[in-house]
């Protein structure tokens, strides 16, 4: 049975992927701009001021009532940096993830909107 920390570990990393490519569910879905966008500029605003995102302390809130240790720092570099980076999440890191999230986002952006644009023309 899965608990309630992996549910909401399970949700971040959804809520993380959705704010990177995200953009590319808006071919099918084009409404969803409402939501992921709202979703990149917290993301951004998460990695650029060096912020911990809300859900992280409710993880180590419920790793510490199953009995676990809870950890230091956020749920990128928790879960995702040991997977990209060998050393400790800095204020710079978080920076330069700031960053690729705008481009891959703004990248995304104009493929949808090319793609869009010539199925209406066509």
């Amino acid at each position: 049975m899965i608990s309630t920390h992996d549910l909401v570990v399970a949700v971040h990393l959804l809520f993380v992927v959705f704010v990177v490519i995200g953009g590319l569910l808006l071919l099918r879905w084009p409404g969803l701009i409402w939501l992921h966008l709202p979703a990149v500029a917290w993301g951004v605003f998460i990695e650029f001021s060096g912020g911990i995102c809300p859900l992280t302390p409710l993880e180590n809130q419920l790793r510490l009532e199953a009995g676990q240790d809870a950890y230091s720092g956020g749920f990128v570099e928790h879960y995702l940096l040991p997977i990209l980076y060998p050393d400790n999440l800095t204020l710079d890191v978080q920076q330069v993830l700031g960053t690729l999230v705008i481009l891959v986002n703004l990248a995304i952006y104009a493929w949808v909107y090319r793609i869009r644009q010539r199925r209406m023309r066509g």
